[in-house]
């Protein structure tokens, strides 16, 4: 849908899907034993004056602890987000959401809201402290994520919390606790806000934009899942039984072939493994995943670190999935299979 000239692109639609910025404690002190998703979006913007000034939409798309996302969210998510961003007034959308899956959710936003990405934003916030907590940090961020919204300039999917603004192909969540609880690796963040006031540090992704993931054109384990651009106009299932089964398994001392061969057997679609260091898999567990891979089930390898992703090697057995976590390479494989079925 293209933008009339005509209409002034200014509405910042908030979406909330609950998380620990509606969350709410028996106790202002208690940041731990808490209960998400409490309170509803408009309730959340209502509690911060500031936002007055814009002019704002709030939806309810979910209202969960984002522990327990899923297909069908993601699929509605989706969905409502590429709705908004086609409408000529919209000028951005902000995401409510709970910091677990937050990497995970980011990166599908960043494959599939499509070339709206490319002029306007998409902007997830969170918190790590309920909004009855006495430290509570959801308020600030809400704020930060309407200002960077509005900001010209703004576009592509990002995160912004504790006053920073992260890359949403880049981000991962490092810390348990802290509210200063994300990062993305070596990259380092897009840009800050402060005292209201957006400052860009380096260039914005849009609809295109890698950051360091799996090359497009590379396959999947041999099985010819090609990561591409068409991807991102794909039409997500909201039936949750349509979507590809794939797990995460993990590379230890000791690792052996048993868990890869009981996801064969009981059906899986796909399998991502999060290495050692650069990426390294035990020699057992890697056999076992070529065999899978021999038996038509595609690997992405990804590294357990919190910090950096894979740098390529000579003559790597699985296809890296270069800076994305184990988590984000999941959602990309999901994604690859869901294509490979569409064309299929």
């Amino acid at each position: 849908m293209q933008q009339r000239e005509d209409v002034a692109a200014n509405t910042i639609v908030v979406l909330g899907t609950g998380g620990t910025i509606a969350g709410a404690s028996a106790s202002a002190t208690d940041n731990v034993g808490y209960a998400s998703a409490q309170r509803g979006v408009q309730a959340l913007v209502d509690a911060v004056p500031a936002l007055a000034r814009w002019p704002l939409e709030a939806e309810q798309v979910a209202q969960l602890d984002s522990k327990d996302m899923g297909p069908a969210i993601w699929s509605a998510l989706v969905a409502r987000v590429r709705a908004h961003l086609a409408r000529p007034e919209v000028r951005g959308v902000v995401i409510t959401h709970g910091t677990d899956t937050l990497e995970e959710t980011a990166w599908l936003l960043h494959r599939t809201a499509g070339a709206p990405l490319d002029t306007k934003p998409v902007v997830l916030t969170a918190a790590m402290r309920p909004a009855t907590s006495l430290q509570a940090d959801g308020p600030q961020n809400l704020l930060d994520a309407v200002t960077v919204a509005a900001a010209p300039g703004a576009c592509g999917v990002v995160l912004v919390m504790a006053g920073l603004v992260w890359a949403g192909a880049e981000v991962r969540k490092v810390h348990s606790y802290r509210t200063d609880a994300f990062n993305a690796a070596d990259a380092g963040p897009l840009g800050q806000v402060v005292e209201g006031r957006l400052q860009s540090f380096r260039p914005w992704p849009g609809s295109g934009w890698n950051a360091g993931g799996p090359t497009p054109g590379e396959t999947a384990g041999g099985a010819g899942l090609a990561q591409g651009e068409g991807t991102l106009g794909l039409r997500l299932p909201e039936d949750p039984e349509a979507w590809p089964w794939v797990e995460i398994v993990s590379s230890h001392a000791g690792a052996g072939p048993r868990a890869v061969q009981a996801l064969v057997t009981s059906g899986v679609r796909g399998l991502v493994v999060a290495g050692t260091g650069n990426g390294t898999v035990h020699q057992d567990l890697e056999a076992a995943l070529l065999h899978a891979v021999s038996q038509g089930v595609p690997v992405l390898r990804a590294t357990r670190c919190a910090a950096g992703g894979i740098v390529p090697g000579g003559a790597d057995a699985l296809p890296s999935a270069g800076g994305l976590t184990p988590a984000q390479a999941r959602v990309e494989l999901t994604l690859r299979l869901l294509q490979a079925s569409a064309f299929s």
